[in-house]
C-alpha cells in the first residue's frame, strides 16, 4: 500500500487520518476479469472483450495478460489481433457485468451513504472520520477491497482528501493497489507527476501545458491564476487548485432514480454508409432504440444532438433544440434528419453514427392552439404505433416488431456491444 505519513495514533499506533476522505474504487480490467471468473480456463490467459475485426470492432477490455503485449481499451480490433494473436476474445455480456458492479456497490454502500458512481466499474465514496464512522479510512478500504476479492475479481482504490488525489492514486498502483495520499501530503504526492496523469487534461492542454515548459503537476500548480485564465479561460485557475491538491469536492449520494444527463446510441459500420438513403435510414434506425430507451425510464428530451465519424479520428456533431420535450423518434429523429446537411453531403463517407436526446429538466414555451397542424396529427398516430411496438417488444422480445430500417442494418454493424449512452 502507498502511503504518504504525516500523522500518528499515538494511542494505538496506527495512523491518524484527520480531515475528508475521499475514495475512489476502480475495479481492475472489469470486463476480462468476469469472463475469467466465469470461465477458469481463461484464467492466467489474454481475453479481450470486444468486437471483432472484420466488423471494425474495437477492444472494450483487455485482461493484464493481454496488456502485457500492448492490448488496451478503444484499440481497434485488428490491431489487437496483431499483437496478441494468441488472445482470447469475446463479444460480452454487459446484464453479467451490471450484476457485479451492482454488488461492488453494495459493499461501499454498506460503509457509507455517500457512494458516487461515475461509471460501470468506478464510484467516488466519502469515508470522512466522525461522518458515518470513526474507523481509520484507509482500514475501510482494506475491508471494501478484500470484500471484492472474495467475489473472485480485484479492485485498485486511492484515498486522498479530494476526488481529484483520489483518482489519480487509485492508478498508482494497479492492479490490486490501495494507495493513499494521507492529509498535509497532496502537493508532494501530486508535484512529480506529468500533468496528462490529472483526468480533464487531454492531448491539446497538455501539448500546449508543455509548450510553455510545464510538464508537471507540480510546475503546474506554480502557475499564476492570472496566466492560467489567460491561456485556459475560466477552467484554468480550477485547474492550477486541482494540482496543487487544494480541490475541495464532494461526493453526492446517488438518487434513488437518479436522471441523466443524455441518453443516446451510436454504432459503427462494417462497410462505410455513402448513400443518401442509408445513411438517412441509419439516423432513423439509431433514433428508434433511443426512443425505445427514453420511453423505458420515462424520459422526455428537448435536445437532440447527431454524431458523424468519417475515419476513424475524424468526426463532428450537430445539435438542435426542440419546441417541446419529447421521447418520439419520429419527432427528434425528423430534427436529426434536419441537422445532417450540417454535418454531411452526398458522397462523404459515414464509419460511425450516432444520436442523442438531453435537456430533460429544460423549460419550454406552452403554446395553446385551437386545431391540430397536420405533422401534429401525424405524431399523434406515430406516439400510438410506439407505445403498441414497445409493448409488443417487451413481451415477446426486440426482434417480435421491426421495421425495414431496422432489417437494412443487420448484419452490417460493428459487433462491439455498445454499453448504455447514458451520461449522468
Amino acid at each position: 500500500m502507498g502511503q504518504h505519513e504525516t500523522y500518528r495514533d499515538t494511542e494505538n499506533g496506527a495512523l491518524e487520518w484527520k480531515g475528508p476522505a475521499i475514495g475512489l474504487l476502480d475495479l481492475d480490467a472489469f470486463f476480462a476479469s468476469v469472463e475469467q471468473l466465469d470461465h477458469p480456463d481463461w484464467r492466467g490467459k489474454p481475453v479481450i472483450v470486444g468486437g471483432s475485426s472484420k466488423k471494425r470492432g474495437v477492444v472494450s477490455t483487455a485482461s493484464y495478460e493481454a496488456r502485457r503485449f500492448g492490448v488496451h481499451s478503444a484499440m481497434p480490433a485488428f490491431q489487437a489481433e496483431r499483437l496478441c494473436p494468441q488472445a482470447i476474445w469475446t463479444q460480452g455480456r454487459y446484464e453479467r457485468y451490471h450484476e457485479m458492479s451492482d454488488i461492488v456497490m453494495s459493499f461501499l454502500l454498506d460503509e457509507t451513504p455517500l457512494v458516487e458512481q461515475v461509471s460501470i466499474d468506478e464510484a467516488f465514496f466519502d469515508v470522512t472520520p466522525g461522518r458515518f464512522s470513526r474507523e481509520n479510512p484507509v482500514a475501510i478500504c482494506a475491508r471494501v477491497q478484500a470484500r471484492v476479492a472474495e467475489l473472485g475479481i480485484t479492485c485498485s482504490i486511492g484515498v486522498g482528501p479530494n476526488k481529484t488525489v483520489a483518482k489519480i492514486a487509485s492508478e498508482q498502483e494497479k492492479p490490486r493497489g490501495l494507495t493513499a495520499v494521507w492529509p498535509g501530503t497532496e502537493r508532494k504526492f501530486l508535484a512529480p507527476l506529468p500533468v496528462g496523469a490529472m483526468s480533464g487534461i487531454g492531448t491539446a492542454t497538455q501539448a500546449k501545458l508543455e509548450g510553455m515548459g510545464i510538464k508537471t503537476l507540480g510546475q503546474l500548480s506554480r502557475l499564476s491564476c492570472t496566466d492560467a485564465q489567460r491561456m485556459f479561460g475560466v477552467a484554468g485557475p480550477r485547474m492550477v487548485m486541482r494540482a496543487a491538491g487544494l480541490e475541495r469536492s464532494a461526493v453526492a449520494a446517488a438518487a434513488e432514480h437518479e436522471v441523466p444527463k443524455s441518453v443516446s446510441n451510436e454504432r459503427t459500420f462494417g462497410e462505410d454508409l455513402i448513400n443518401e438513403d442509408e445513411v438517412k435510414a441509419a439516423v432513423m434506425h439509431i433514433s428508434g432504440l433511443v426512443g425505445r430507451r427514453l420511453r423505458t425510464k420515462g424520459l422526455k428530451g428537448r435536445t437532440v444532438t447527431l454524431k458523424l465519424k468519417y475515419d476513424a479520428r475524424t468526426g463532428h456533431t450537430a445539435q438542435a433544440a426542440l419546441p417541446s420535450r419529447t421521447d418520439q423518434e419520429s419527432v427528434f429523429g425528423r430534427e436529426a434528419l434536419r441537422l445532417l446537411p450540417q454535418i454531411w453531403s452526398p458522397g462523404m463517407k459515414v464509419r460511425l453514427l450516432g444520436v442523442g436526446v438531453s435537456g430533460f429538466d429544460e423549460a419550454e414555451p406552452v403554446q395553446l392552439g385551437l386545431f391540430q397542424t397536420d405533422q401534429e396529427v401525424r405524431d399523434e398516430k406515430a406516439e400510438r404505433l410506439a407505445a403498441a411496438t414497445d409493448a409488443l417488444k417487451a413481451r415477446f422480445g426486440d426482434d417480435s416488431v421491426r421495421y425495414g430500417r431496422d432489417l437494412r442494418f443487420d448484419g452490417r454493424v460493428s459487433d462491439t456491444q455498445p454499453m448504455n449512452k447514458e451520461k449522468f
